[in-house]
């Protein structure tokens, strides 16, 4: 069971590496065993095709955000203070993998997006999703500063794409130009977007 279980995680891990790194399109199941060091048979054993493969990725991948995101944007300090913590931390996160690799990484679902969008269905549909709860999750926090007075949009939901959608472009700007400084005007952006009115 153990190797059975490290052959995945090595097919899994590989296959990120490799998204993140060139993109999905041109990958080849016998490049991603290559990198994972495993035969070939023990990707089908686990995986019935490369879009498989790439739907265990983002479900992974969108295990561990969220469960930042819900650390981030929950807790006893102010809603807005929250926020902020949400964009600080995706700026830290950006800047991480930046000082270990080399590179920006960018958003594995914002990539996945742009390259994927009008070619499988299955992994648009979820990474809809998966935009659809992080919107839902930074609206809750919305709605919480529009109680407290905080915040002078009217329609919560659609100020949360806002803040989602700028957040996504802001992340590949710093992509782009490899620098995740692009990522310092989140938190002024947002302000403005929500028409914050408190300093």
């Amino acid at each position: 069971m153990g190797r059975t279980s490290d052959a995945k995680r090595k097919i899994l891990d590989a296959a990120r590496s490799l998204i993140e790194g060139r993109g999905y399109s041109a990958l080849g199941v016998a490049e991603i065993c290559k990198a994972a060091e495993v035969p070939k048979g023990s990707f089908y054993y686990f995986f019935e095709s490369k879009e498989a493969l790439a739907l265990a990725v983002v479900d992974e991948h969108w295990a561990a955000q969220k469960r930042e995101w819900t650390h981030a944007l929950t807790g006893e300090a102010e809603p807005l203070r929250r926020l902020r913590r949400l964009f600080e931390e995706t700026e830290a996160g950006q800047l991480a993998v930046q000082q270990g690799c080399g590179t920006v990484a960018g958003c594995l679902f914002g990539n996945l997006t742009l390259e994927l969008s009008n070619q499988t269905e299955v992994v648009r549909a979820r990474l809809q999703e998966i935009f659809d709860a992080q919107v839902g999750m930074v609206e809750s926090v919305i709605v919480e500063a529009r109680e407290r007075g905080e915040v002078g949009v009217t329609d919560t939901r659609e100020a949360a794409r806002a803040v989602v959608a700028q957040l996504e472009g802001q992340v590949m700007f710093a992509k782009l130009y490899n620098n995740t400084h692009r990522l310092s005007p989140l938190w002024q952006n947002c302000r403005a977007l929500l028409g914050v009115t408190v300093a």
